[in-house]
């Protein structure tokens, strides 16, 4: 795991790493999820690997609406962590991007980071990774989604001084890495 920066919000420290969230030794993880919770591609796919087959069948346990939907965009659902390091896995659906509807997108997003972090503060628990939420497949720029992320984790830890001692994120590749690290330093989530 390769440290990039690091800085104190209020009674917090914010962690920008790069690695491999499965591996991540902190309370709970946040998971990429689809609205199903039954598994995907990326970061979904990679935790219910690594969590084995009960994470699956906790998920399917949740209840879906008609559509199927298990947990819809901008909310999240919380399971057992089962085979992985921490304790809970913070399912978080976020927005598939669409720039002719960026605001839309960047509500939502904003709401399953700060839907998290209301999840890990009622269980008190004091560390949580994110990996970069809707970067991928869900085709969210980068830039504009470490804008987003970090200055809603930003306005959070500085509002309430709950039981949060760490937010991580969990950076897969070392341009993630580097844009989360200039928006971090200065290049935009406002003044830290």
């Amino acid at each position: 795991m390769l440290h990039a920066m690091q800085i104190q919000v209020g009674g917090a420290r914010v962690e920008l790493v790069r690695g491999d969230i499965v591996e991540q030794r902190v309370d709970a993880i946040v998971n990429a999820a689809n609205t199903g919770l039954l598994g995907g591609g990326g970061v979904d796919g990679a935790i219910h690997r690594a969590a084995g087959p009960e994470l699956l069948e906790a998920c399917r346990a949740l209840p879906a609406d008609a559509q199927g939907r298990r947990c819809p965009t901008g909310e999240v659902r919380v399971t057992p962590g089962f085979l992985l390091p921490g304790r809970f896995v913070i399912h978080g659906v976020g927005p598939v991007y669409h720039a002719a509807r960026a605001g839309e997108s960047a509500a939502l997003l904003r709401a399953v980071h700060r839907n998290a972090l209301a999840a890990a503060k009622e269980r008190g628990l004091s560390s949580v990774a994110f990996p970069a939420i809707s970067t991928g497949v869900y085709g969210y720029p980068v830039r504009d989604a470490a804008e987003v992320a970090l200055g809603t984790v930003r306005e959070v830890l500085s509002a309430d001084r709950g039981s949060l001692e760490l937010v991580r994120f969990v950076l897969f590749s070392e341009r993630d890495l580097e844009t989360f690290t200039q928006v971090l330093a200065g290049g935009g989530a406002g003044s830290w």
